[in-house]
């Protein structure tokens, strides 16, 4: 299949990213011209002309602002003058929603490098953050489009989800600097897509901080010396080797630390060798700078908190200056000492004579000091390496680009994966690299982990997240509680029912009663999107019913427990049923809050004026739009369980901004449905009716506590 392929020409996904290269050059010149079209429009020339001979003069100024403004043109929000009228009316065409022509070709652009990357990787299509983007970049109209993608980087959630969408980051970046409603950072955000260096003014991020420039307050790195565990220590080489310290930052990735070794040369000269990791995909992060924001910076900038935090942590290790010094990294780590080497200062201060970067792409990258040599070595499939493309040959390079069998992403940019490949499929990599590094080939003498800090950012979900957590083994492994929700959505579809059905899908124990609303009990089916948790992400539909005190009940339980705290509330909802998406969140929900789970996949859609939840595995789908709604107060909730002969009390506080909808146009369907979850809502006949009214949260943090044991 390869070879016909190959005879019939360029991949697919090659042609398609040719492509979309091609376009966005396009853009990029459509915005110059915006540029310089903008200066002579505002040029104090042509305004002294105008002043002169406004027949003429004012024809020509006309002419131009048409040309800018007018959507046959160059678009609405194409003004880039740094004041005055014209970032007036750059800023009324953001209003009057107007986009400009570049931005609507680099869209075209992205359409292209999504299709490209779905061709390779179509286990992408699945993903939230990438379903999300391209529901906006295939709206019916461009402008459409660019508007939701305005949204999307607005978007705090959104941004998390998009972290996992490293294929498109320079796409992202570019079309985040044409989407900005300030025009004046346009021209800095084009600047990095096209990777060129900035003259002037300090770029910004994602969430408009200050990424470079003269305020170092903001985003400064730290490092701090820790200790390695006994198990680490017993892990680390103790000979200096090229897949020695492959191994080293293997042991020490996914918790923000590197490591600085130093090695007795053959020729008794003590030198040093800095390891750095790649950025820990799959939990929450807390203040290190190796995250989604360091991984942006260290891409497209020189100066980032990752490079500074690698820069303290040799100074506070003490390595002599004029000291030779190797840099060796994976994925962000590498991108972070490339960096670094191509800082003046710093190769002034150290000899950097080597730099190895693996998973990640080196050819742009050009070393204050022509002397270091660099290698890079990359695994075709990787798809991290390939965002900044091939860079020129270079004489002091050596780059090894080779297939290997790992052809699924995340899996082939793994590091043990390359360790793997470079004892089997390209030894004589291993080997080359090795001679090039024979000046660090010796014992070595000392060992120091610094665990690298970003003093900028509070940790992830700071202050409604910062809990005391205690860990707790599980037989899907060991999870840390209370259980953290760093981006989730919920809606909660509540079904008045008949009281005696309600009572017939609870435990047959006298002190669970359900909660009387009128002649009525109240039926919960809730819908999750857990995006970003500690036990990782999940989609999760569970029924439960309204129960009163279980000890004392009383007709207006549930109206007083509104009035009170969430830990005070004496109502409640016991669990029927659950299902989640993954085993953790099976294990969680049974042995630690005693509900009934299943294992069940869902296509879960919380976030637009739709709600659609389709499970074909579970044979459930509810589809339709919750109508107008209005502010209420958190949904924190009190959730029962039952153990053998206890009750399971477990409380779930959340932060968001919850709706009520009184209206809800919502259907429930079972279509050939199996398994505990629809046979309940079968017995209550929820597809029959619509919910009375539904609790929606289109963004929310939460945390639930470990199940606290009731004797009853």
């Amino acid at each position: 299949m390869a070879a016909q392929r190959r005879a019939c020409g360029p991949p697919a996904e090659e042609m398609l990213r040719e492509c979309a290269r091609d376009v966005v050059a396009v853009a990029e010149g459509i915005r110059e011209v915006s540029a310089r079209t903008s200066s002579v429009l505002f040029a104090p020339a042509l305004t002294s002309s105008a002043r002169r001979r406004p027949r003429t003069g004012l024809a020509a100024r006309w002419a131009l602002l048409r040309t800018l403004t007018n959507k046959q043109g160059l678009g609405g929000s194409a003004i880039v003058a740094p004041d005055g009228v014209g970032h007036l009316l750059g800023a009324a065409g953001e209003a009057l929603g107007r986009e400009s022509l570049a931005a609507l070709v680099a869209v075209t652009s992205l359409r292209l490098r999504i299709a490209a990357v779905l061709l390779d990787h179509p286990e992408f299509g699945h993903d939230p953050g990438m379903r999300r983007l391209t529901d906006a970049v295939t709206a019916d109209r461009d402008p459409e489009a660019v508007r939701a993608l305005r949204a999307l980087f607005k978007d705090q959630g959104a941004q998390r989800s998009l972290s996992a969408l490293a294929p498109i980051l320079a796409e992202l970046l570019a079309i985040r600097g044409l989407l900005d409603e300030d025009p004046l950072s346009d021209e800095t955000a084009w600047a990095l897509a096209a990777g060129r260096e900035l003259t002037a003014g300090p770029a910004r991020g994602l969430d408009g901080s200050h990424l470079c420039g003269s305020d170092k307050g903001e985003g400064e790195g730290a490092a701090q010396a820790v200790e390695l565990s006994a198990q680490e220590a017993r892990s680390i080489a103790t000979e200096g080797s090229f897949l020695g310290f492959l191994r080293n930052i293997d042991v020490l990735a996914g918790d923000g630390r590197v490591l600085v070794q130093e090695v007795r040369g053959p020729d008794g000269v003590l030198r040093y060798v800095v390891q750095a990791p790649g950025t820990a995909p799959g939990r929450p992060r807390d203040d290190s700078p190796q995250d989604f924001t360091g991984a942006w910076r260290n891409l497209f900038l020189t100066d980032s908190p990752y490079t500074r935090s690698i820069q303290l942590a040799i100074r506070h290790h003490g390595v002599p200056h004029g000291a030779d010094l190797a840099l060796v990294g994976h994925g962000e780590g590498a991108i972070a000492l490339l960096n670094l080497a191509q800082d003046d200062e710093f190769c002034r201060a150290y000899r950097v004579t080597h730099v190895v970067a693996v998973g990640a792409q080196a050819d742009d990258r050009r070393p204050a000091d022509p002397r270091t040599w660099v290698a890079g070595i990359t695994n075709r499939h990787d798809i991290v390496p390939a965002l900044d493309g091939p860079g020129a040959p270079h004489p002091n390079r050596y780059r090894v680009d080779y297939a290997g069998p790992t052809h699924e992403f995340p899996g082939c940019h793994l590091l043990g994966v390359y360790i793997d490949h470079l004892e089997t499929v390209i030894p004589q990599a291993r080997a080359d690299v090795d001679r090039a590094l024979a000046p660090y080939r010796g014992p070595v003498e000392r060992s120091r982990a610094y665990r690298l800090r970003d003093r900028a950012r509070p940790p992830e979900g700071y202050p409604f997240l910062a809990v005391p957590t205690t860990s707790l083994a599980t037989s899907a492994g060991p999870v840390e509680l209370p259980v953290r929700y760093y981006d989730s959505s919920a809606a909660h579809l509540c079904f008045p029912v008949d009281t005696d059905v309600a009572r017939s899908l609870l435990p047959d124990v006298a002190w669970l009663v359900p909660t009387r609303l009128g002649r009525r009990a109240l039926a919960v089916l809730s819908v999750y999107e857990h995006r970003c948790t500690t036990i990782g992400p999940y989609t999760e539909l569970g029924l439960s019913v309204l129960v009163d005190d279980l000890w004392r009940p009383h007709a207006y339980d549930l109206a007083a427990d509104l009035l009170r705290r969430a830990d005070l509330r004496r109502t409640g909802r016991y669990v029927v049923s659950l299902a989640v998406g993954t085993e953790e969140a099976r294990a969680v929900a049974e042995e630690v809050w005693a509900q009934p789970a299943v294992r069940g996949s869902a296509d879960v859609e919380l976030q637009g004026r739709e709600l659609r939840v389709h499970a074909p595995e579970l044979g459930v789908s509810v589809e339709g739009r919750p109508g107008p709604g209005a502010r209420c107060p958190e949904a924190d909730w009190v959730l029962y369980g039952r153990r053998g002969e206890s009750t399971v009390r477990t409380l779930v506080r959340a932060h968001g901004r919850p709706r009520i909808h009184a209206r809800p146009r919502l259907r429930l369907r079972l279509d050939g449905a199996h398994g505990p979850l629809a046979r309940y809502l079968q017995i209550l006949e929820l597809d029959a009716v619509r919910p009375g009214f539904v609790l929606a949260s289109p963004r929310f943090v939460a945390h639930r506590s470990a199940g606290a044991v009731l004797p009853r």
